[in-house]
């Protein structure tokens, strides 16, 4: 049962990484690494496996989060904590919950499995 759970996270991240792959961005920005809101657990979030699959096909990753300092690194990946620039820059923005507040004005941008956009 176990494996079967671990399998299908792992298709579920090749998926996702897939989807945005596909869409041939120069940038993908990561918004957020925390898995829930109001959450600062990302040590261990799912979002690290499609950041991996991605970042093995050459495309550069940066990442908003403001829990980490602007200008280091995550996983090699740059933080930008300047939210006008983050959006800027990204090509694609993956999301795994959509906040209208922050995100509204770059929907278009936005790849989410957030369906009813509310956490």
């Amino acid at each position: 049962m176990i494996e079967a759970v671990v399998h299908s996270n792992s298709v579920r991240k090749d998926f996702i990484a897939d989807q945005i792959i596909s869409k041939n961005p120069k940038t993908v920005g990561v918004y957020r690494l925390t898995m829930k809101s109001n959450s600062d657990n990302f040590r261990a979030s799912a979002i690290q496996g499609v950041m991996k699959r991605i970042k093995a096909e050459g495309i550069p990753i940066i990442i908003y989060e403001p829990a980490l300092d602007d200008g280091t690194e995550f996983f090699r990946s740059e933080v930008v904590n300047d939210l006008d620039r983050f959006k800027s820059e990204s090509d694609v923005i993956l999301a795994n919950r959509f906040d209208s507040q922050v995100l509204g004005d770059v929907v278009d941008k936005v790849y989410t499995r957030d369906l009813f956009r509310r956490d």
